[in-house]
């Protein structure tokens, strides 16, 4: 499992090498607990002198006790954790070299970084690969799979285009697609650093609605480029999840591609959030006693999020709702508004209420944070009681939910860490398993709204201020999302099967 020429010297810092403590054996990471107490019953650790010179100096991780550090190194993908004792009174040791190993260059402190990382071996050589349908196991399956059995096939196709739903992966492949501009919360990266995350998007689509997807990534920002080059390689897939592209950008370019496909378009930033933040908002509405007509809500982001929230909430039947960007409340007098944000106006704002955010959230019932910045806790008070809070950046949201506590009745985060977590894996699976089902053209605003609904109903008779929105992990989720998604496309006339 590792080698044993390796060892973990440590010591007060004072001098590399020299003065270090007693080195202990390694053992495997996966031996210790979360806690790393086991291994203070390890009471025959093997010891030896720590004198010999330093290799280098890695940047690791420490945890102290009152007997034991423990320390975590690794080296080409292997993990180790190692132990030294330590007196009551002796200072806390630092890391200060690994013996056995050899790195060199500038990538010896980064590769030691990652390698403290869990992420990273989690991605090595990637999240998801292809795996064969069918197996060939003789020259007869060979002809078939492959020439001359496949000509008839394409032959067929060429014939009756919608045969492709039948005898290939098209009935359930989505193409999740990104120019790198938006990713995230890292902006943007570009097409090769997105690539982990449109891995994990299509991770997930297997995962929680056995839904496969192909993540692409495009080198190429120009709005009719990225346009034009889904449109040319849309006739492989049933579905097109754009994901991680800038705004205004995205907004476009969903709207085009959905003039020009027969397929569905789902921009996920926008609608994935959209429809599970309605979700949410219901169950507080009705955990709270009061339903969605009677509610102001306040709005804090106007980027894709912000939009897409704002669209849905007025579609459903929001009793009234502001909007703020980082100059302030929307309002039509505004003379610096987009025509995106020149639309919000429109539709938002029926008390014209103008200045800074602060003013908005006076007197209003719900909060929702879809942007970076911060509300200051004066503003949150100013809130009606059993106000409802939903504050969804990450990894900072935009009110302290500790602080929320004080004035709200309802908090919700973007966070694992927190209850009611705001996370699209709960919408985007299960609506493309609902549209490709019925092989709707496109995803209409009546499906949106059902997947909504449906997310709220999963929580069933569980709910609670502290649990207003289902697990991803309920398998009940996407299929119950999934059946809402292909009634209402059965009933906009959307679904080609019935």
């Amino acid at each position: 499992m590792f080698s044993g020429i390796c060892a973990l010297s440590v010591g007060s810092g004072e001098t590399p090498g020299y003065g270090c403590g007693p080195v202990a054996w390694l053992v495997p990471e996966q031996a210790l607990t979360p806690a790393r107490t086991a291994v203070t019953q390890a009471t025959d650790i093997a010891t030896g002198s720590s004198r010999e010179a330093c290799r280098f100096r890695p940047r690791g991780a420490l945890w102290n006790s009152r007997r034991f550090t423990y320390g975590r190194i690794a080296h080409r993908g292997l993990h180790f954790a190692a132990v030294a004792a330590r007196s009551h009174d002796s200072p806390a040791p630092t890391l200060l070299a690994v013996r056995g190993i050899k790195l060199s260059g500038n990538d010896r402190d980064a590769a030691l970084d990652r390698s403290l990382d869990p992420a990273f071996p989690l991605h090595r050589g990637g999240k998801i690969e292809v795996r064969p349908a069918v197996r060939i196991r003789d020259a007869e399956g060979l002809a078939l799979a492959y020439t001359p059995g496949v000509a008839r096939v394409s032959s067929a196709i060429a014939a009756e285009p919608e045969l492709a739903y039948d005898y290939t992966w098209k009935a359930n492949t989505v193409l999740v697609v990104t120019d790198g501009t938006a990713v995230l919360g890292l902006g943007d990266i570009g097409p090769v650093a997105a690539l982990p995350v449109m891995e994990g998007k299509a991770l997930l689509f297997k995962e929680f609605a056995g839904v496969d997807a192909v993540p692409i990534c495009l080198d190429c920002t120009k709005t009719d480029d990225v346009i034009e080059t889904i449109v040319r390689i849309a006739p492989a897939f049933g579905g097109v999840n754009l994901e991680d592209i800038s705004a205004p950008r995205c907004f476009e370019i969903e709207r085009r591609l959905q003039d020009r496909l027969d397929i569905p378009v789902f921009h996920d930033d926008q609608h994935g959030t959209a429809i599970v933040v309605l979700a949410a908002l219901l169950n507080a509405a009705k955990v709270t006693g009061r339903k969605l007509a009677d509610l102001r809500a306040v709005v804090s982001g106007a980027g894709a999020a912000g939009m897409a929230v704002t669209k849905m909430l007025v579609e459903a039947g929001i009793g009234e709702i502001a909007v703020a960007d980082s100059k302030g409340i929307i309002h039509l007098s505004r003379e610096d508004l987009t025509d995106s944000k020149f639309e919000l106006a429109e539709l938002t704002n029926q008390s014209d209420i103008t200045g800074p955010i602060e003013r908005a959230l006076i007197g209003a019932d719900v909060f929702i944070g879809v942007s970076a910045g911060t509300v200051p806790e004066a503003a949150v008070a100013s809130m009606a009681p059993g106000a409802i809070v939903f504050a969804l950046a990450n990894p900072h949201p935009e009110v302290d939910p500790a602080m929320a506590r004080k004035y709200a009745a309802v908090i919700a985060t973007g966070r694992s860490d927190y209850p009611n977590q705001i996370n699209n894996v709960l919408a985007f699976p299960g609506i493309f398993r609902g549209a490709m089902n019925v092989r709707a053209s496109r995803i209409t605003n009546g499906m949106q709204l059902a997947a909504a609904h449906a997310l709220a109903d999963a929580v069933g008779d569980r709910l609670a201020r502290d649990h207003i929105i289902p697990s991803p992990f309920d398998e009940r989720v996407a299929v119950n999302v999934a059946h809402a998604v292909a009634d209402a496309a059965r009933a906009d006339g959307v679904a080609r099967l019935h």
